[in-house]
């Protein structure tokens, strides 16, 4: 299988070298959408010999993984591992990702950091639980993690998907959108850092975008069923 890795980024200036550097040795391409970064990060993305895709401005994660997957089609990629560009993913534990898609029929893996969320913070645990329990009931496969940015997700999907929004709540969209065309979505246990990443959510806006969503979901369920 072609696959590749997209990073959504924005003014992650101080680590993406790295993190370009481990992604390098599994030997995949490495695609960076910098979404409208302040700092040097794409700059530093294209000495890394990484793809740039750029934003003139800042639209939103969901925007920049959209860009990104318009690459992906266009270059006829099978699949593509997402990460979170602040590194809080690890890169050693991209040979797992590549496993499930070359052994199993998974459309869309999703790390999993609730099994060991010791170090997570608080808030952001209670906040994960309740938002992946609804969306466990939604799409009818248990996702203890739904918010976790680290996955791989088939281009068949991406092709057959129709997102709307553009912000964080496009990861929760991609999973009702694909579970509703009737692709097999999972979780693969994996670690995370914290350290002193600075969170681009923010708290209130992106929680009503969430429950926007899912009740906009709901309704389009319900009127199916008709």
């Amino acid at each position: 299988m072609k696959i590749c890795v997209l990073l959504p980024a924005y003014n992650e200036a101080n680590i993406i070298a790295k993190l370009i550097a481990d992604i390098r040795a599994y030997g995949l391409d490495i695609i960076v959408v910098d979404d409208g970064s302040t700092d040097n990060t794409a700059d530093i993305a294209k000495e890394a010999r990484a793809c740039v895709l750029t934003h003139p401005n800042n639209l939103g994660k969901g925007q920049a993984l959209r860009t990104g997957f318009q690459y992906i089609i266009s270059n006829n990629y099978d699949g593509v591992v997402i990460m979170d560009a602040d590194g809080q993913h690890l890169a050693e534990e991209i040979p797992v990702f590549l496993k499930h898609a070359q052994d199993s029929d998974t459309a869309i893996l999703i790390g999993n950091r609730m099994h060991n969320p010791k170090n997570m913070p608080l808030v952001r645990k209670l906040t994960n639980m309740l938002t992946s329990y609804f969306i466990s009931r939604i799409i009818g496969y248990k996702i203890p993690d739904s918010q976790c940015g680290f996955r791989f997700i088939r281009t068949d999907v991406i092709k057959k998907i129709n997102l709307s929004t553009v912000k964080y709540d496009t990861e929760t969209e991609i999973l009702i959108e694909a579970s509703r065309k009737n692709f097999k979505i999972q979780s693969v246990p994996i670690k995370a850092i914290y350290a002193n990443q600075k969170s681009q959510i923010q708290p209130v806006i992106d929680t009503i975008r969430f429950w926007s969503l899912i009740v906009r979901s709901l309704i389009k369920k319900s009127k199916s069923e008709f």
